[in-house]
């Protein structure tokens, strides 16, 4: 075979695999379970990132009510969890926690049941005014075209949260960024 028939076959393989991705994820779009799930910031400052936000997503926990040993009544939600260890790091909030759960998309909601390490992801869990809320510890990334708005400035007077697709293994898929305010979302139009 000929130099240039051997270029051609390699282009024909690449792009059929890049194509294949693009396929994988446009079914994964329209199958996969997609939720809504509130964001923080997190910057990983690093010197080279180009235009991305890493967005450390909001977990509910399973509805499942839980119950506290030796009696003494029920509790629900991330109050519930005592997690085998708490791992104290050095400068960190003594107020935080971490504890591993498998994730899922149940109503409409980004939910997390505690699993016994090394399986799931981490979950830190934080106890603020509103009570104790979990996020994941590892962010997700959305990237941004080059000119696009910072959408943390858009989100101002509001909460920023993303779209997710839930795949059965491995972590959430950002798909759309929108502003709440209230009950209502506004979805960024991002170009």
């Amino acid at each position: 075979m000929s130099g240039w028939k051997k270029g051609v076959l390699l282009a024909v393989v690449q792009v059929a695999l890049v194509a294949s991705l693009g396929a994988k994820l446009k079914w994964d779009r329209t199958h996969l379970p997609r939720v809504w799930a509130k964001v923080q910031t997190y910057d990983p400052d690093l010197p080279i990132r180009g235009r991305y936000l890493a967005l450390r997503l909001q977990v509910k926990p399973v509805r499942a009510t839980q119950h506290r040993s030796g009696g003494g009544g029920a509790l629900s939600g991330w109050e519930a969890v005592e997690p085998k260890r708490e791992l104290k790091r050095l400068l960190s909030d003594l107020t935080e926690s971490y504890v591993n759960v498998s994730l899922r998309a149940e109503k409409n909601e980004l939910v997390g049941e505690v699993v016994e390490p090394p399986q799931g992801y981490t979950v830190v869990l934080r106890d603020t005014a509103a009570g104790r809320e979990g996020f994941l510890q590892e962010p997700v990334l959305y990237f941004l075209p080059e000119h696009a708005p910072d959408p943390w400035q858009q989100a101002r007077g509001g909460e920023l949260w993303a779209e997710v697709s839930v795949p059965p293994n491995g972590p959430p898929r950002p798909i759309r960024l929108a502003i709440k305010h209230g009950d209502s979302f506004t979805p960024l139009e991002i170009p």
